[in-house]
C-alpha cells in the first residue's frame, strides 16, 4: 500500500512539473539555444544570437494547425464520444495560453489566466475520474 502511495506521489509530482514547465517555456527555449551555442563552441563554431530564433516565424502556422486538430478532436467528441473531456480541457487551455498573434500580446496575461484555468480544470477532471474509478 505504501509503495502504491509513493508511485502515485511520484506520478503526481511529474505531472505537476510538466504543467509548471509551460510557465517557463521561454526559459526552456532560451536554455536550449544556449546549449546549442555551447556545443557548437566546443567544436570550434562561433555563433552569435539565438540559433532557434527561426521557430518564432513558424509559431502562427503551428498554432493554426493545433486549432485545426482541436476542431477535429471536438468533432470526434460530439459525434462519437471517443475523446475524453479531460483531453479537451487541457488542449483548449494550452491553445488559449499559447495564442501567438502580435496584436493580442497586450492581452497575453488574460490568455494565460484563461488557458491555465482550463488546464487546471482538465487536471482536476482527470484526478476526479481516477478517484471515482478507484485507479
Amino acid at each position: 500500500m505504501i509503495k502504491n502511495i509513493k508511485e502515485k506521489l511520484v506520478g503526481a509530482t511529474g505531472s505537476l512539473s510538466g504543467a509548471a514547465s509551460i510557465l517557463g517555456s521561454w526559459n526552456v527555449c532560451h536554455n536550449v539555444c544556449l546549449g546549442i551555442i555551447a556545443v557548437l563552441g566546443l567544436i570550434g563554431i562561433t555563433i552569435t544570437g539565438m540559433p532557434l530564433l527561426f521557430l518564432t516565424k513558424v509559431a502562427i502556422p503551428f498554432w493554426i494547425i493545433a486549432v485545426i486538430l482541436f476542431v477535429i478532436i471536438l468533432y470526434f467528441y460530439f459525434k462519437k464520444h471517443c475523446i475524453s473531456k479531460t483531453l479537451i480541457f487541457i488542449n483548449s487551455g494550452l491553445i488559449t495560453a499559447g495564442t501567438p498573434f502580435e496584436p493580442l500580446q497586450t492581452y497575453q496575461l488574460y490568455f494565460w489566466i484563461v488557458g491555465g484555468a482550463l488546464v487546471i480544470m482538465g487536471i482536476l477532471f482527470f484526478i476526479i475520474g481516477r478517484r471515482k474509478h478507484g485507479n
